[in-house]
């Protein structure tokens, strides 16, 4: 997704975790996002403006009263620059401020001034987190349609172990971005799948295969920042959960046929980017198969067809996509797939292309449509990937519902 030409005016208040917000600016600044930093007073004297400066290459504003710039309204400069005003950490100091309309520093001002979307991240004490004030200005703020990426529990900067504990870095910068994600899925029911699936021999052994997930979690991620309701049905895989996303976990072949047919009727999107297993054993033995001096053998049975079953269970008004793996005969075999199993979509990859395939960060596709097109994309980021095959499925979807 593109976040070039988008401005995040980020506050940053006197907090032992302001720290994290160097961290915070660096990501948000190599996505090519404009970064515009507002320091409290007592922030500053947790890290200094030069810092956050480097890192963001614009000027960090400390004081109201700093004439050495050139001439503007600044707090209103920056209320309007902001596509997404964050305030990360949030002391209460500051959403008490908010929820009661006190602007008496540059930040609390430039905040009462804004129209852009308001994301708090609270860091603060245990006890002070959970003050019916805090509670109360919270719960004000939330009805005014602020943001909010709630703290974490843990060991805290005081001693004190509870929630209280700044997000991690990565969940506020997810959020940003959600924020600055036109919301074009709005309404819309996602459902995709990701992950392998395991086929149990034993107590002890499995069938399975190298699908990591990445590719299936970067498409609901994008589809659930595009304003759809999603629901991810992953096999086990060692990616954190969505925060935001229906997760529903499964193991084998025939759980993740299970969950789709249950999701199937509510699903405008379809999209199944899991490695489901062909085949499992015929038998699942109770005890743990033991070496013997001939060789072992096990017999295996196919697993539920889930894509060709969501083929012949669709609504016109659906649009399916399905995945194609292979190691030879690209556009041929995923053509026949294509046809067979009634999808409109199928993205192929060839596993031996370099950057394509299995546990990487980028992929390598060509999206093969029902009619016939053939669009081979390049190398790229499997994020990427889902924001341009989310673009095409939308297309479709409202074509076929126009």
């Amino acid at each position: 997704m593109n976040f070039s030409g988008k401005t995040v005016v980020l506050g940053v208040t006197g907090g032992i975790a302001a720290y994290k917000a160097c961290d915070l600016v660096s990501r948000l600044h190599k996505k090519g996002i404009q970064i515009r930093v507002i320091m409290t007073e007592h922030a500053c004297e947790f890290v200094q403006p030069l810092t956050l400066e480097v890192l963001s290459g614009n000027r960090v504003v400390t004081d109201m009263f700093n004439r050495d710039f050139p001439w503007e309204v600044e707090h209103i400069s920056l209320a309007k620059a902001a596509d997404v005003f964050a305030v990360v950490p949030a002391t209460a100091n500051i959403l008490g401020k908010y929820a009661h309309g006190v602007a008496d520093d540059m930040l609390s001002t430039t905040l009462l001034a804004t129209r852009a979307p308001v994301l708090f991240a609270p860091a603060m004490n245990t006890a002070m987190y959970e003050h019916p004030a805090v509670q109360e200005n919270i719960t004000t703020l939330k009805r005014r349609g602020c943001l909010f990426v709630e703290p974490a529990s843990g060991h805290l900067a005081c001693g004190d172990t509870g929630k209280g504990k700044l997000a991690d870095v990565e969940k506020i910068e997810q959020a940003i971005l959600d924020a600055l994600t036109e919301k074009d899925m709005q309404g819309m029911h996602v459902t995709v799948t990701a992950g392998p699936t395991r086929e149990a021999m034993d107590p002890v052994r499995f069938l399975s295969n190298h699908s990591t997930g990445k590719m299936g979690y970067a498409i609901a991620r994008s589809a659930k920042m595009r304003g759809a309701e999603v629901t991810l049905i992953s096999g086990p895989v060692a990616l954190e959960p969505l925060d935001g996303v229906r997760m529903v976990p499964v193991t084998s072949a025939c759980d993740m046929r299970e969950a789709v047919m249950q999701a199937l009727p509510q699903s405008d999107l379809v999209i199944k980017a899991a490695a489901v297993g062909d085949y499992r054993p015929a038998t699942f033995q109770d005890d743990k198969i033991k070496k013997h001096d001939d060789d072992m053998s096990v017999s295996l049975v196919r697993n539920p067809d889930i894509l060709a079953e969501i083929g012949e269970k669709r609504r016109d008004d659906q649009v399916i996509c399905g995945f194609s793996m292979e190691t030879r005969d690209l556009l041929e075999n995923s053509t026949k797939k294509l046809q067979k199993k009634n999808c409109d979509v199928i993205v192929a990859n060839n596993l031996k292309v370099k950057g394509a395939g299995f546990a990487g960060d980028t992929n390598v596709v060509t999206l093969l449509y029902r009619n016939g097109k053939v669009e081979p994309l390049e190398l790229m980021e499997k994020d990427s990937v889902a924001d341009i095959l989310l673009e095409r499925l939308v297309a479709l979807y409202r074509d076929k519902n126009a």
